[in-house]
């Protein structure tokens, strides 16, 4: 299986997009906590995450549906949702 699907390079690249998307300069990906509450912490509004799972979406070739956006809380929650959504590869 190639290394960006294993749990830690999803992470790796959901925060880069995060960060990218969000435009959040002052944070590197090393530095930023993959348990961190996205809304509460760091103050992610719906519209933000709405941007950000059209870009995962487009990313991984996935669906991601509206009702599963509150459970996205952190990054470790997105990318385990994503690994569930990959086909699994043989």
């Amino acid at each position: 299986m190639p290394k960006i699907y294993d749990i830690e390079g999803i992470i790796r690249r959901v925060t880069e997009i995060i960060i990218d998307e969000l435009k959040l300069e002052d944070i590197t990906t090393d530095a930023f906590n993959p348990d961190m509450d996205l809304v509460d912490e760091l103050g992610i509004d719906s519209m933000d995450l709405a941007t950000v799972a059209l870009v995962l979406q487009d990313e991984y070739k996935i669906s991601i549906d509206e009702d599963d956006y509150p459970k996205l809380k952190t990054i470790r929650l997105i990318s385990e949702y994503i690994k569930e959504k990959l086909p699994t590869l043989n």
